[in-house]
This record gives structure tokens, sequence and C-alpha cells, in this order.
């Protein structure tokens, strides 16, 4: 399951509990509201435990929308850093057939140089030439290699982060 895959269960999830947590508490105070038309006569006790619902209830509600907001946040966040990876990759797939360009001219021209070579005929064309698809070569194989240590790097930030015990501050 790719990550994207994942974020969206998860978000799918989440939803869900949310709808279903929300369907509960709505039943829960269409309840109160039916206990609260008692008479008046009613029960101290009983209207004191209908006022405490009825709290615990607005509680619950707005925990609800608070854990919600988190959610969205988390998932906005999430959403960022897959699409910060993916153009990390993309990048790294580019420079990589850069260097799957090159290292193809690279042989090419090797191989017209020995041409050159076996039929005794130096060419200072053919001697530029390869150089000059050498160093190309090498432009793009340091290229890939920074887009891979790039890519390598932003995945492994957050986990090191993570990791790093939290520094207290000298005035604690």
């Amino acid at each position: 399951m790719t990550g994207a895959e994942e974020i969206t269960t998860a978000m799918s999830n989440i939803e869900e509990l949310q709808r279903r947590i929300t369907a509960a508490l709505d039943r829960v105070a269409v309840g109160l509201e039916n206990v609260s038309a008692a008479p008046a006569g009613a029960d101290p006790e009983m209207v004191q435990a209908l006022e405490d619902e009825r709290t615990a209830n607005a509680q619950l509600t707005e925990r609800v929308r608070a854990l919600k907001t988190k959610s969205d946040a988390e998932m906005a966040g999430l959403r960022t850093q897959v699409e910060e990876s993916n153009a990390r990759m993309a990048q790294l797939d580019v420079e990589l057939q850069r260097v799957r360009r090159a290292n193809a001219a690279l042989s090419d021209a090797c191989t017209a140089l020995r041409d050159a070579n076996a039929e005794g005929v130096g060419d200072a064309h053919l001697i530029n030439k390869t150089m000059l698809v050498e160093l190309e070569a090498l432009r793009a194989a340091r290229a890939a290699d920074v887009a891979e240590t790039s890519a390598i790097l932003a995945a492994l930030t957050p986990l090191v982060d993570a990791a790093a015990p939290k520094e207290e501050s000298p005035d604690a």
C-alpha cells in the first residue's frame, strides 16, 4: 500500500468514526430533550443528572470538533509530505534518465574512438567528443547522487527528529 493509499484509508476511517460519534451524540441530545420535557415537579436529582448529561454532551461534541480539526490539519501535513516526496522522486527519476542517456552517449563515443584507433586514425575531434560526453556523464551521475541524497535526507529527517531526545532549556 502506498503512502497516499494509507492516508486515504486513515482519513476514511477517521471520517467514519467522527460520523458515528456525531450520530451517537445527536441521539443522546434527542433523548435528553425528551427527558427535559419532564413535569415541573420532577425530582431535583433527575434534573441535575439531566443537566450533567447535557454538559457532558456539549463537551463531547466540542472534543469531536477539536479532533476533526486536528485530524484535518494532520492530513493536510501528510498530503504535503507525500507531494514533496513525489516531487523528489520525480526529480531523481529525471536525473537517472539523464545518467542513462549520458552513459549511452559515452558508450557510443568510446566505440567510435576505439574504431578510429584500430584503423590507426587518431581523430582529435573524437577524443574531444568522448571527453565532453564523459564529463556530461559525470555531471549527470553527480546530479543523480544529489537528488537521491535529498530524497533520503527528506525521508530520514522526520525519523531522526522524532527519535532525538527533547532538549531541556537551561531555565527549566
